[in-house]
């Protein structure tokens, strides 16, 4: 098993008695991980955001931490920090949890921005810096983050820098009546139902033959002015104070390349843009304040851009042909 497919398809199947639905979650998870992006989840309280991030987390087979995000934690509680031996009356490193493949954050805005910060380093460079010394993080690396709304008590905003470097944002929703009756059936055959459960099905090579393949998709001319005019309309938009940045471009590629892989492609289609639009975009963008007092949410401008931008025609080639490719030396 080394396609994006199969791998797919793989830990869908892995999670799958522990989780119910979520099925766009656990696509953008899959997509972040063959890409080395990094995820942000969020939704009310006991709508199982932990338990997927655990539950994927272990069944991808890489090492994992889980750091519980408080308002007293400071950077050194995440990245590290020295503490002097007195035995040897030296200083010795102690690694702190983002030293991982795979951080979960738990309600990382409930930690100070302060705290917050010092996984930006983390996330754009795969790097910390302690105490002037720069260390390398284990490769792959991957933030999930857990997130409250922003309206529940007692958590912080995070940063705009902090938000554009996760490469997708998904929405927990609570599950509809028959969603909700499976999670009443399973538990009540199995109480003790959890990510414990969950065993690892991805051994490392098999992740990096697939990200391997991720890399050779082909994007089209088309899809990728595609791409830049959805993104030039964020900026343009009058219901937004800010559009989408660069970043926010190149993850319209990677993870447009990754979803056409697990969808067993080679080629990215417009399609594909389309349903990363609220993903890559909703963290990013800031609406102005007539869009908030116009009750205008996020998602309603997005679905506006969408509507406003014209895709490629669909007699459009988006496969790679003869005379595209180019001979290998």
């Amino acid at each position: 098993m080394s396609s994006p497919e199969a791998l797919y398809e793989t830990l869908r199947e892995a999670v799958g008695d522990v989780i119910v639905g979520n099925e766009e979650v656990l696509e953008g998870l899959t997509i972040a991980l063959l890409t080395d992006g990094h995820l942000l989840l969020e939704g009310v309280p006991g709508v199982a955001k932990t338990t997927i991030a655990n539950a994927f987390a272990r069944a991808s087979g890489l090492s994992y931490s889980r750091i519980q995000m408080t308002p007293d934690m400071v950077p050194a509680d995440v990245v590290g920090t020295n503490v002097y031996q007195q035995a040897t009356g030296e200083f010795q490193l102690k690694k702190g949890p983002v030293f991982a493949n795979l951080v979960v954050a738990d309600e990382i805005n409930r930690a100070t921005p302060k705290t917050q910060s010092a996984l930006l380093e983390a996330m754009e460079e795969s790097t910390v810096t302690i105490d002037g010394e720069t260390l390398e993080l284990p490769a792959p690396f991957m933030v999930i983050a857990t997130q409250n709304p922003i309206e529940m008590e007692g958590v912080f905003e995070l940063p705009e820098a902090q938000r554009d470097r996760f490469q997708l944002k998904y929405t927990v929703e609570i599950p509809d009546r028959a969603g909700e009756r499976k999670v009443l059936d399973r538990f009540d055959t199995a109480p003790g139902l959890g990510p414990s459960a969950v065993e690892q099905v991805i051994e490392p090579d098999e992740l990096q033959r697939a990200s391997d393949a991720v890399t050779e998709v082909y994007v089209a001319d088309p899809v990728k002015e595609y791409i830049l005019d959805l993104v030039a309309a964020t900026r343009a938009s009058p219901m937004l104070q800010h559009g989408g940045s660069p970043r926010a471009t190149l993850a319209f590629l990677s993870a447009g390349k990754a979803r056409a892989a697990i969808q067993g492609r080679d080629y990215v289609i417009p399609d594909d843009i389309k349903s990363l639009a609220a993903p890559v975009l909703k963290h990013r963008v800031i609406r102005t304040t007539d869009a908030e007092l116009a009750d205008e949410s996020v998602s309603e401008i997005i679905d506006g851009v969408l509507a406003d931008v014209t895709p490629p025609s669909a007699d459009t080639t988006f496969a790679e042909t003869d005379e595209q490719a180019v001979p290998s030396e």
